[in-house]
């Protein structure tokens, strides 16, 4: 059984809008929210999606180990990228495949997925056959390092600067990764889920307003 095959199972979250803990501003936390993880999908997939996964295939003599999982939903195709290979297979869809245009790479953090906290998704435009997919790539918290991509991609520049500053992945051969929001010695990143709610405290004159997340109480 693959890594990411062994998160494809059903849980549950409690609290508004299924976060748990002093996330929940609410303050309620009497939701439950069902959480549903998508496995691989079968074929066909589909539309173009099934001519995209051939010519990768053929193209890309690898591929059995680079695509973790293949996943349509929602009317879009995600190959699921181990990241030591997330440079060759960009090089092939960007060359083969025609894949011309990277719409930028998106952070997301889910800290239940040990091992796979971090992730990286990558919205791929097709401007020759007008045809769109994504990648994603995952990576551990204890080792939050995805190669760049600006070397294929070149509009990804501050995109990588966006995702390391928001959600702290080490974007290995950027060229310059400093951070592009929040200042140079700001600690931590400020759109993971294990991120105090409420940041830092608000200085007056003569006083300090502490936090929401210390100031609210939760039961």
């Amino acid at each position: 059984m693959s890594d990411i095959a062994k998160h494809n199972m059903n849980s549950e979250n409690a609290g508004m809008f299924g976060v748990s803990g002093t996330g929940d501003t609410s303050g309620y936390g009497g939701l439950q929210k069902r959480k549903i993880q998508i496995g691989s999908t079968e074929r066909p997939f589909g539309g173009y999606f099934d001519d995209v996964v051939d010519g990768l295939e053929r193209a890309y003599p690898g591929f059995n180990d680079a695509i973790e999982q293949v996943v349509v939903d929602r009317g879009e195709l995600t190959l699921h990228v181990r990241r030591a290979n997330l440079v060759e297979v960009a090089k092939f869809l960007r060359d083969d495949l025609k894949f011309e245009m990277c719409l930028g790479v998106s952070g997301a953090h889910y800290p239940d997925e040990i091992g796979r906290e971090l992730r990286a998704l990558y919205p791929l435009l097709s401007l020759t056959r007008n045809q769109r997919i994504r990648i994603e790539v995952a990576a551990p918290d204890n080792d939050p390092h995805i190669p760049s991509v600006v070397e294929i991609w070149a509009g990804n520049n501050w995109h990588e600067r966006e995702t390391y500053d928001m959600f702290g992945i080490i974007f290995d051969g950027h060229p310059a990764l400093t951070r592009i929001f929040m200042p140079d010695d700001w600690s931590g990143h400020p759109q993971r889920k294990d991120y105090p709610l409420g940041g830092i405290p608000v200085e007056y004159k003569g006083a300090t307003v502490p936090p929401p997340s210390d100031r609210r109480v939760y039961r």
